[in-house]
């Protein structure tokens, strides 16, 4: 396999030529031109024009990037498609289509579906469009907090959203309309954070957590929650025991840190044990793919999605473009 140190001109095209039959030449990243992620499909097409200069079939496999309009996802294949030449999907993304398809399709039952993660506001879309395919719906991480405010209680220096108090009671009303099973944590695991003075590589205050313990109700002023707790925890294990097709997407705390890691291992091996016993798991890229991979499962499951932003936003139902510009998918 040879490497090119751009993705288009000469000296591209005169490696391309010079491979010999079944030779593999890999490009630069197409990242390192702006016209590739320009909104503006007239300033896209002129770049897309010059990749598919090298192409007489283009074959997409990059599903974590099919939700985004990019020359290389969907102008590319225009530009292919305009002089007749196929454009596919590749074995990748033939599997997350097929996969993530299937749980809307055709789900085997009891369908259990676990999602966690921060913020309520990323994941409205796709809770509400589970709760019409979903036998069971079980709420984890940070955005469990904004239904704990919702109903009154406190969340300390939990993150959550105050703006979407009426979103998340309006979920948990569709659920009980539909007589779909609405699982919300009954314990924490919650800290003190103290700031250590040093930031992340992102310029964000780095924190230490200290007093760490369980409750089961209010979370005092100075204290954030972290993970479900125990008790959440075998809760959420039993609905998982018995599923058919379960459908998880987002960690249920902060497990990158080993104090704040048992629900998330909890869930993961509940998950790992009902696919083990049949049923067919998919796991929604990721955080989710790391939290698994943490605790040694990722072989247990049935498939890990690639996709982040386009796993969600196909379980929103959105029409992905890096999809939608293939002829043969």
């Amino acid at each position: 396999m040879n490497f090119a140190d751009d993705c288009f001109g000469d000296k591209v095209e005169q490696m391309a030529k010079a491979l010999p039959d079944g030779g593999i030449l890999m490009l630069e990243n197409v990242r390192f031109h702006p016209e590739e992620e320009a909104k503006d499909e007239a300033v896209r097409m002129p770049f897309a024009e010059r990749l598919a200069r090298l192409a007489d079939v283009y074959v997409n496999d990059a599903f974590g990037a099919a939700h985004r309009a990019h020359a290389s996802t969907v102008t590319v294949a225009k530009v292919i498609k305009a002089r007749s030449g196929p454009c596919a999907a590749g074995l990748l993304m033939e599997r997350e289509l097929k996969f993530l398809g299937e749980v809307f399709e055709s789900p085997a039952r009891p369908f259990v579906v676990l999602l966690g993660g921060a913020k309520v506001s990323d994941k409205i879309k796709v809770i509400n469009r589970l709760i019409d395919k979903a036998d069971a719906l079980l709420i984890g991480g940070a955005m469990a907090c904004t239904f704990m405010l919702a109903h009154g209680q406190k969340t300390g220096k939990s993150l959550v959203e105050p703006d979407h108090k009426q979103t998340a009671l309006d979920a948990e009303a569709k659920a009980r309309q539909r007589n779909v099973q609405f699982l919300l944590p009954t314990d924490f695991v919650v800290a003190t954070p103290v700031e250590t003075g040093k930031l992340d590589s992102k310029g964000r205050p780095i924190f230490d957590y200290v007093n760490l313990r369980t409750l089961s109700d209010d979370i005092p002023d100075d204290t954030q929650s972290l993970d479900i707790g125990p008790a959440t925890a075998r809760r959420y294990a039993e609905a998982i025991h018995g599923a058919k097709t379960i459908l998880w997407n987002g960690p249920m705390g902060m497990f990158e840190d080993k104090r704040f890691a048992a629900g998330t291992e909890a869930i993961a091996q509940a998950v790992a044990a009902a696919t083990q016993a049949g049923a067919r798991s998919i796991i929604g890229g990721g955080d989710s793919v790391k939290a698994l991979n943490q605790a040694g499962l990722g072989s247990k499951v049935t498939f890990m999605s690639t996709g982040g932003g386009a796993t969600l936003e196909f379980l929103e139902g959105k029409e992905l473009p890096g999809v939608a510009a293939l002829t043969d998918k």
